[in-house]
């Protein structure tokens, strides 16, 4: 676990520094998440990588020289145990299932909210996956459908009968209020099922949910 005197370490890797310093901006005020180093493209991070050992990388998908894909496939193999967050644009779906094919166990839009991006990151260095909130349904199918292992625990999550209505409840887009009409529960009941339902995945966010029950068959679509 982190504290104010082990900061989770972390490289960043875009190769424009415009949004290199924004992020550094960032990660200047918080004590729980420490930035090491910077690479403007994929091969400077695999040397970076190799030299410094952080916790976490973020790495742009495009880069010049060796784009992220690529690098993210030779750190995955060669430091298992560093977890890698991808960064996107919005049109960049097919990248992202490559991303996450390749190792990465999470991912970003660039635009994404500062209290997102910690969450991300306190995510993977936890063993967990991460997917960013705006995820689209297209996005959704296309992770579940990948090549990529999405959870690696030996034992599978049971799930109660209530447990695996609300999960289709939650792919169908349904809002917690309209859940909890439907189910006839108070909707703490129901944020509290939900809240248990992500602890199980080791997923943060609905579009997690919705990649999970996809990949393992709860949900079909």
């Amino acid at each position: 676990m982190t504290s104010l005197y082990m900061p989770i370490r972390i490289v960043l890797a875009d190769d424009h520094e415009i949004f290199r310093d924004g992020f550094a901006g960032l990660f200047k005020k918080q004590t729980e998440i420490q930035l090491i180093g910077e690479a403007s493209d994929g091969r400077e991070l695999i040397a970076l990588t190799e030299k410094l050992k952080p916790d976490v990388i973020l790495t742009d998908i495009k880069m010049p020289n060796m784009d992220g894909i690529e690098a993210t496939k030779i750190l995955t193999q060669k430091f298992p145990g560093i977890c890698v967050i991808a960064l996107s644009m919005f049109n960049d779906d097919n990248l992202v299932i490559d991303m996450m094919e390749a190792g990465a166990k999470g991912y970003l839009l660039k635009n994404a909210h500062k209290t997102e991006i910690i969450e991300a990151i306190k995510t993977v260095y936890r063993q967990g996956m991460y997917y960013c909130k705006q995820t689209s349904d297209k996005l959704i199918k296309m992770l579940a459908k990948s090549k990529f292992n999405l959870h690696k625990e030996p034992v599978r999550p049971t799930f109660t009968v209530k447990e695996i209505e609300i999960i289709r409840l939650i792919c169908e887009q349904r809002s917690n209020k309209e859940i909890s009409n439907q189910l006839c529960l108070s909707i703490r009941t129901i944020e509290g099922y939900r809240k248990t339902i992500q602890e199980k995945m080791k997923v943060k966010t609905l579009a997690g949910i919705a990649i999970y029950a996809i990949r393992n068959n709860i949900y079909q679509i």
